[in-house]
């Protein structure tokens, strides 16, 4: 080799680290997000994550509140059932931020003696969609969230939680693998020809025992079926008896109300089925009418 060609060659190596440097210290590379502390609760523990992830919905911007119950103790869905609290989130603290969307996995339904709850034991992520107010600035998340704990007793709990997100930060594998487990188990709407799905619906909101009586449709072969109702804005609606086993992939479920006054509140507001078996959830609305 000339010293002409060796004098080329180290100049572009140089003029190679020069390039890299710059991309580095002017964040042309994508940065990875942070990794925030567990926080300590009462019988649990809890942790804020997030970053941009690769999902089934294609690259999107999220984050994960995980929180880790202790052994026994269980937390509630949007409709927590004959007792407990649903969760809540307070998302007012942050900046850059101009919709936090939770999203709420699959629950169970949980029953204690004549009570019956829905909601989560052990372990739940909720996963967040984020929308920034002005996107390719840093984003500051502050959460203030309130949620129930049960065992033989209840508890009311709060935990803060907070996190930075750079432009363009990547969510970790580990966290992004956290998340996408739970996403799916995040019911998805009820598509046309796929299962399960809604068949039949009886109201009679008038009635002396005023009752809604859905009938389930799901794929052959599953296990774990279940079905959950609840209202945006918040309103009770009983957690639905079971009326029977599943057969020929139909299973019935019957939402009974107390009384005429409690199934007055309900009338012509649009409820939330959500559809539970081991093969997938799925979740559509109907108004009651």
């Amino acid at each position: 080799m000339t010293k002409f060609a060796s004098s080329n060659a180290a100049f572009a190596a140089m003029r190679l680290m020069l390039v890299l440097a710059f991309v580095v210290t002017t964040g042309l590379l994508p940065a990875r997000a942070v990794e925030e502390p567990w926080v300590g609760a009462t019988n649990s523990k809890l942790r804020l994550f997030g970053g941009m992830a690769k999902t089934k919905e294609g690259e999107q911007l999220m984050a994960g509140i995980e929180l880790r119950m202790d052994d026994g103790w269980k937390t509630y869905w949007r409709n927590p059932g004959d007792s407990g609290v649903p969760p809540q989130f307070d998302w007012s603290g942050s900046t850059n931020l101009k919709e936090a969307k939770v999203l709420y996995p699959a629950p169970h339904r949980f029953i204690d003696a004549n009570i019956t709850s829905i909601g989560y034991s052990g372990e739940v992520v909720f996963p967040v969609r984020l929308t920034p107010e002005r996107p390719g600035e840093p984003i500051e998340l502050k959460l203030a969230f309130d949620f129930g704990l049960c065992k033989s007793l209840c508890i009311p709990n709060q935990a803060k939680l907070s996190l930075k997100l750079a432009p363009g930060a990547i969510l970790n594998e580990a966290d992004a693998k956290i998340l996408n487990a739970s996403l799916d188990r995040v019911p998805r709407p009820v598509a046309l020809g796929a299962l399960p799905a809604i068949g039949k619906i009886e109201a009679k909101l008038d009635a002396e025992k005023p009752s809604i009586v859905i009938e389930a449709l799901f794929p052959p072969g599953v296990a774990g079926t279940d079905l959950f109702v609840d209202l945006a804005d918040g309103t009770y609606v009983p957690v639905p008896t079971v009326l029977g086993r599943l057969s020929d992939g139909k299973q019935s479920f019957a939402v009974n109300f107390m009384s005429k006054d409690e199934a007055k509140d309900i009338k012509a507001k649009t409820l939330s089925l959500t559809l539970v078996s081991d093969r997938g959830s799925r979740e559509t609305v109907w108004k009651a009418e």
